[in-house]
């Protein structure tokens, strides 16, 4: 099971290029759908948000770390995110953990706050 996330987000559309911001978005998709079928990654999720001033949406892609520092390699991702870049504000690719990963990571931070005093 992936352990692993990319969370990709998105703010407002540029003005203007709303049409290509569509066409990049629906290319996005299609590229994470292959990648699914071709075993490359665990799953994805698409998500949409009300208005909000900050963040328009999101994709989550799931994988081991080994399949999303693919992802992020891919010729063909990396092009995506380049025109996404020219359409949409504030695109951030940022690494985190699921399901197992939680485990660990909070394995982690349970050590390390055993070796901070504790206030009353």
């Amino acid at each position: 099971m992936a352990d692993r996330l990319l969370f990709i987000s998105w703010g407002q559309t540029v003005r203007g290029a709303e049409e290509r911001a569509l066409e990049v978005f629906n290319d996005a998709l299609g590229i994470l759908g292959r990648m699914q079928n071709d075993g490359r990654i665990d799953k994805f999720d698409a998500v949409l948000l009300r208005p909000n001033g900050e963040i328009d949406g999101y994709i989550e892609v799931h994988g081991t770390a080994e399949q999303l520092a693919a992802v992020r390699d891919d010729e063909e991702f990396l092009r995506n995110t380049v025109e996404a870049g020219l359409c949409v504000d504030r695109i951030r690719h940022i690494d985190g953990y699921a399901n197992e990963g939680v485990a660990q990571m909070m394995a982690m931070f349970q050590e390390a706050v055993a070796k901070v005093p504790q206030r009353a």
